[in-house]
């Protein structure tokens, strides 16, 4: 555990440093938020029961898709860009050990901000929407589907930024592609916070357990790809 503190502490210092994945984690959380508080606040109170039928807040789940993106697609391209990739791998630290501190350097921030925003959305309406509208949003299953819904997309994104970050040499190549990569995921919020998709318990449940193995896939999947000198010659 001593390692991996080690190499999360690094990494949430390399963040503070840089300047693009500061702006990422402002402004992906201002994206997702915008259209959910214009579509709120236009509402007059005699429509606060139809959006009951709506799912506003799903529109949300693209900050923990985005935001760790973004990072995980820093964790290996950035220490090929900073040329700190061999010092680190020349260490006794084990394979297991790299990839955890590199994903939770990307996951505690990734629900800190995606958990805070959300909240904050949340005591924003509640103070400054038209009456009827916050009991409307906050009484649907939209809070419990956030909730659950963040950590389980943000592994998932970690562990697709995070394989691309092990085959490129370029930060913002790596940002890009692991972004793209996102794409469908924030296609499936968006058709929800929309209805075109109407989701439903048995639904959301499916979805819910089909992430959960994703992961664990992606975390089995991910690791063969920590060889130290496969990670050390870079990407072919």
């Amino acid at each position: 555990m001593r390692r991996v503190r080690a190499i999360f502490v690094k990494e949430l210092r390399e963040y503070g440093r840089n300047r693009s994945l500061v702006a990422a984690m402002a402004l992906y959380p201002l994206i997702f938020t915008v259209q959910p508080l214009i579509a709120i606040f236009v509402a007059p109170s005699a429509t606060a029961a139809s959006l009951i039928g709506h799912h506003e807040l799903t529109f949300m789940l693209g900050i923990p898709i985005l935001v760790p993106a973004a990072l995980a697609a820093f964790a290996v391209a950035g220490e090929r860009q900073q040329e700190t990739l061999e010092p680190v791998l020349e260490t006794p630290i084990k394979r297991e050990e790299f990839l955890l501190g590199k994903a939770l350097a990307v996951f505690l921030p990734s629900l800190v901000i995606a958990y805070f925003v959300f909240t904050l959305f949340i005591a924003v309406v509640e103070l400054f929407a038209k009456p009827g509208i916050a009991p409307a949003l906050t009484g649907t299953d939209d809070v419990i589907v956030q909730v659950l819904f963040t950590p389980l997309l943000a592994a998932w994104s970690i562990w697709v930024g995070i394989a691309v970050s092990t085959r490129s040499n370029d930060v913002r190549v790596a940002q890009q592609l692991s972004v793209l990569s996102s794409l469908p995921l924030i296609l499936v919020t968006i058709m929800f916070s929309f209805n075109i998709i109407q989701p439903s318990f048995e639904l959301v449940v499916l979805l819910g357990a089909l992430l959960l193995v994703a992961d664990v896939i992606g975390w089995r999947l991910i690791a063969p790809l920590f060889d130290r000198e496969k990670l050390i010659s870079g990407p072919h």
